[in-house]
């Protein structure tokens, strides 16, 4: 079982709170190390480490002891979230650390969690970071939505039994887009690693239900025909229905999504 730890730190009187939960089993870095970067996390993150993504949330990998290490930080939510995230509901920082501990024990890769960090100002959420491992998986989803299935097949094959597996098991990414899903495939064996965890949802998965986590994904229509029999077949479900459920959603999510952004809808995204 995880043990965990607890960091708080007072600074600045009453405006500014910072907690941090840490876990002190990450088997790669001591707890020494751990504690002693995640105190540092919200004075460093500005200043150090090498971003590789930023848009409204940004991502850096720092190097802590000779390992890499993930933090994402979240920016500092709308008044009204900022309210719901203090008092009513756990903050996306939180969630993520929460659901890689949940994945990890039912036997589904994610990186694994090391910390998360919330900071408050007058009493309320403020920014907040996600710490953790840094995985080498080299491909995302977006590389097999480009181009034909010819030569992809086992991978679009295996991935189609990871999701039917993760919904068997009772697990449902609501982010289920193609950046979220990592993958490798060597000496034709293809692993997967989730990503992007805070929106989940644990219970039962319907075919249907699960049907619909494919529209986020970008590729042809081939690609998706063949993701529904491989997973109609790993859920014992009728295939054209599955077929039919799985154009019928993602054209509708497309749509919507070229619709916000004023942009002509294409099937083949």
């Amino acid at each position: 079982m995880c043990k965990e730890g607890t960091v708080r730190r007072w600074s600045g009187g009453k405006e500014r709170i910072r907690k941090s939960i840490f876990n002190s089993q990450f088997s790669i870095l001591n707890s020494q190390f751990i504690t002693s970067f995640v105190q540092s996390v919200p004075l460093v993150f500005g200043k150090e480490g090498r971003s590789i993504h930023k848009q409204r949330n940004e991502i850096k990998v720092f190097d802590v002891n000779g390992v890499p290490v993930n933090v994402k930080q979240y920016k500092v939510p709308h008044f009204p979230n900022r309210v719901v995230y203090t008092f009513f509901r756990p903050p996306k920082a939180e969630r993520a650390y929460r659901y890689a501990l949940k994945l990890l024990s039912l036997g589904i890769k994610t990186p694994e969690p090391i910390a998360y960090i919330l900071t408050k100002k007058n009493g309320l959420l403020h920014v907040s970071y996600y710490v953790s491992e840094q995985v080498a998986y080299g491909h995302t989803m977006y590389e097999l939505g480009r181009g034909g299935i010819s030569g992809r097949e086992p991978i679009l094959k295996a991935f189609a039994e990871y999701t039917a597996g993760l919904h068997e098991s009772g697990i449902y990414h609501r982010d289920y887009s193609p950046g979220n899903i990592l993958f490798q495939y060597e000496n034709g064996e293809t692993r997967f690693c989730l990503i992007d965890i805070n929106r989940m949802r644990f219970g039962r998965v319907s075919v249907k239900k699960g049907c619909a986590n494919f529209a986020r994904l970008w590729g042809q229509e081939p690609m998706f025909r063949l993701l529904a029999q491989h997973y109609a077949a790993a859920r014992r479900a009728d295939p054209e229905k599955c077929i039919r459920w799985i154009m019928y959603y993602h054209a509708r999510f497309w749509k919507v999504w070229a619709r916000k952004h004023g942009m002509p809808f294409d099937r083949e995204v």
